[in-house]
């Protein structure tokens, strides 16, 4: 009963004591759940906790953002320890050019050296991203965020010298490189201008490693006019084979009002160009707490409605087959530049002070980590499986299948942006054309496992889902390593 006692008086767990039942008395406390998490509050029964994977065990092609390190907003070598407990195998990189050139002619790349190296070595890949510019040259841009490209021949060349020193040193090391970041932010009256920027720097890259894959773009909005524009300037040049990817950089409130709104109309408008090309979500995610700095903090927001809205958004990306990212490791003070932002960025999966140290991992750290864990699982889109939820509202489901011969599906209640509640609804789920041996259910937020109520029909399953703005996953149980 003390420790009990202890638990309830526990940030966030303690407002659960008036919102209902908590799971983990109800003949359950030897199943170590973490009690750094709100609880979901819900009368299924537990069975478990799914352990997380090294990066030796898992095989994802997602991204942590770990940008920011050229303007020592944040530090890499005080949260590296932290990336291979994520199990994420890709990081992005901004690769500083004021930082590594601040005499002209003359590179020092032991910073980036610094974090390349030990990211290599704990097997993570990073990919880097050619920006920003450099105040030694005129006309050579600033180190910030909005920032113009470089526009003299001084300056220009100078650009091209430190991509190229860059695309040396690194060869073997970086495969993945992009060229700017959300330039759309300016170039309305330079499209064609940096169009053949984003020309240039990619043919130095390619000089040197023809096999690199390049993005182009890095779109903070999507604003049609302009990615015409550039796209047309690409195409009638014949480079856009020089660009693996165009990548975005997309915040919605509602996470999946990004598709409707911006991605599928960035595709449409995509297939004109009759392009190999793909697309890459290269940069989003949710702060921690509202009215601090950056996309999104004018909302009010906590540690759980961030976790909710990382799960939703890189949910929905695998669902379409995008590539994604999640924004970003660690918060990061902005308020030390002279930047775009003026206050401190909260959407880091750790806490970290005014010092760039790591105070702890948030509740998204372990949401993003326990997401990590089940990703492989769901190996690709089940098409010929339909998912129907017997409730009024809106919700999204998607059917996998596991690569096993067995399926598993999601759902979460989409109907608005997630919020500070841990409440779920009891709720009838029926799938057809599915396989499943010992389904159970995870809470991915949590990494709680649940066995709930399913019953077969011929070739229908009906499941008891608890449901709530959070993924939950039906998976078979044999799928899943329990702590």
């Amino acid at each position: 009963m003390k420790e009990f006692l202890k638990l309830l008086d526990m940030n966030p767990l303690k407002k659960l004591l008036l919102a209902g039942p908590i799971l983990i008395l109800s003949g359950c406390a030897s199943i170590p759940v973490n009690t750094e998490l709100a609880q979901t509050v819900t009368d299924a029964k537990l069975i478990g906790v799914i352990a997380p994977k090294s990066l030796s065990e898992t095989r994802n092609d997602l991204t942590i953002g770990c940008e920011t390190l050229d303007r020592d907003y944040a530090d890499y070598h005080k949260y590296k320890e932290y990336l291979a407990e994520l199990g994420i195998r890709k990081i992005r990189l901004q690769a500083g050019w004021a930082k590594t050139e601040k005499e002209k002619g003359v590179y020092d790349f032991a910073w980036l050296d610094s974090i390349i190296d030990d990211a290599v070595s704990r097997g993570i890949e990073p990919w880097l991203e050619t920006s920003y510019g450099n105040p030694i040259y005129e006309g050579g841009g600033t180190t910030i965020l909005g920032a113009g490209f470089p526009s003299t021949e001084e300056a220009l060349t100078a650009w091209d010298n430190w991509v190229r020193a860059m695309a040396v040193r690194y060869k073997g090391k970086v495969h993945e490189w992009e060229v700017w970041n959300e330039p759309d932010r300016y170039f309305a009256n330079q499209a064609e201008e940096f169009a053949d920027f984003t020309i240039r720097t990619a043919e130095v890259i390619k000089s040197v490693d023809p096999d690199a894959r390049i993005a182009a773009l890095a779109l903070a909005g999507w604003r049609p006019a302009n990615f015409q524009k550039v796209m047309t300037h690409l195409w009638k040049k014949g480079k856009l084979d020089l660009f693996y990817w165009l990548s975005y950089h997309f915040y919605n409130y509602r996470p999946e009002d990004m598709y409707k709104k911006q991605v599928e109309p960035m595709l449409d408008s995509l297939k004109k160009f009759q392009s190999d090309i793909r697309i890459r979500q290269g940069e989003t995610g949710a702060p921690s707490k509202g009215h601090m700095g950056g996309a999104l903090s004018k909302y009010d927001w906590s540690e759980i409605s961030q976790g909710k809205w990382a799960l939703r958004r890189m949910l929905s990306d695998k669902a379409r087959d995008i590539p994604t990212t999640i924004f970003c490791i660690c918060d990061m003070n902005y308020f030390k530049g002279n930047d775009a932002i003026k206050k401190k960025n909260v959407k880091g999966l750790l806490e970290s002070d005014d010092e760039n140290n790591i105070v702890r991992r948030k509740q998204s750290y372990y949401a993003v980590q326990n997401l990590v864990a089940v990703w492989d699982l769901m190996e690709k889109i089940a098409g010929d499986v339909s998912v129907t939820v017997g409730a009024e509202g809106s919700f999204s489901t998607y059917a996998f299948e596991t690569g096993t011969g067995s399926h598993a599906f999601l759902v979460w209640d989409d109907g608005r942006a997630p919020v500070d509640s841990v409440t779920v609804s009891p709720t009838p789920v029926t799938v057809s054309g599915a396989s499943f041996r010992n389904p159970v259910c995870v809470d991915i937020r949590t990494g709680n496992v649940y066995r709930i109520p399913a019953k077969k029909h011929g070739s229908e399953w009906t499941f008891t889902v608890p449901v709530y703005d959070s993924p939950v996953l039906i998976v078979d149980k044999k799928l899943l390593t329990l702590k």
